[in-house]
């Protein structure tokens, strides 16, 4: 059970991205110790800039650093099945050509959609299951008919270097996915209590909704540019018990001690 969470701002939006940045992870942090990363792109460039480490989320808060001209965000903790976090190229965000993304959840034929293109697996011994996420994000165009191919559970959110100021999202099946919508800023989170923390330290008001399953979203500027639904995979099970959203409890109360200090600061 991972954690993901990120947003779409305006270039109106006075919040502050680090801290908004911060509030995100502290808010997902109990969700996954093994590693941690976040990516951010502004107006003027199609290349995210990407950092992750292979940390608990309270090793990495600190550190973040988003300028004031970024409009988008892309936040991860990690709790791992496949691919080893020894791998950096296994961690989150995770790259496949053009497209830089988050997922939380597992991929079960990954390796079989993987092996239609010859540009997988670049990383050496790259293994992780949510590269064939964003392999058919890449080479659909961001079409969301293309991820009915995928069998398993999925949150998911991704940049894409040909689509300038666009974050994309979309909620499978097995995994939750929250937005929050601001003024001149469009959160998402896998929990609406990521949001909630957000809304305490960035000092926004938000309007909260679940994606159903089947979700497909394309924000820009902090606003939805395109819904759009697509047929999950729901014939998919996880095996043995449930996994409980709580990983590393101690992560999230951490995490949430040095964000306060550091809004007060």
């Amino acid at each position: 059970m991972c954690g993901i969470a990120g947003y779409s701002f305006s270039s109106r939006s006075s919040v502050d991205r680090t801290l908004a940045a911060q509030a995100l992870l502290a808010g997902i942090a109990e969700r996954g110790a093994d590693a941690v990363g976040y990516a951010y792109r502004g107006p003027a460039s199609a290349y995210p800039v990407v950092a992750k480490q292979r940390t608990p989320a309270s090793k990495l808060l600190e550190r973040i650093d988003v300028p004031d001209t970024a409009t988008e965000l892309l936040v991860h903790v990690r709790d791992y099945t496949k691919g080893h976090p020894s791998i950096a190229a296994n961690n989150h965000p995770v790259r496949h050509g053009p497209v830089v993304g988050i997922h939380n959840g597992i991929i079960v034929n990954d390796d079989e959609l993987l092996a239609e293109f010859e540009c997988a697996r670049a990383e050496p011994r790259m293994t992780v299951d949510s590269e064939a996420i964003f392999a058919l994000a890449a080479h659909s165009h961001n079409e969301p008919h293309a991820l009915e191919a995928l069998r398993g559970a999925m949150a998911t959110a991704w940049l894409d270097e040909r689509e300038a100021g666009t974050v994309f999202a979309a909620r499978g099946v097995g995994r939750p996915l929250w937005t929050g919508a601001g003024k001149h800023e469009l959160f998402f989170a896998s929990t609406r209590t990521a949001l909630e923390v957000v809304e305490e330290y960035a000092g926004v008001r938000l309007k909260k909704h679940e994606l159903k399953d089947g979700t497909f979203l394309a924000m820009r500027g902090a606003k939805v540019v395109r819904e759009d639904r697509f047929r999950p995979d729901t014939h998919y099970r996880e095996p043995g018990k449930p996994l409980p959203a709580v990983r590393a409890p101690g992560e999230g109360a951490s995490c949430l001690k040095q964000l306060a200090a550091l809004a007060a600061a």
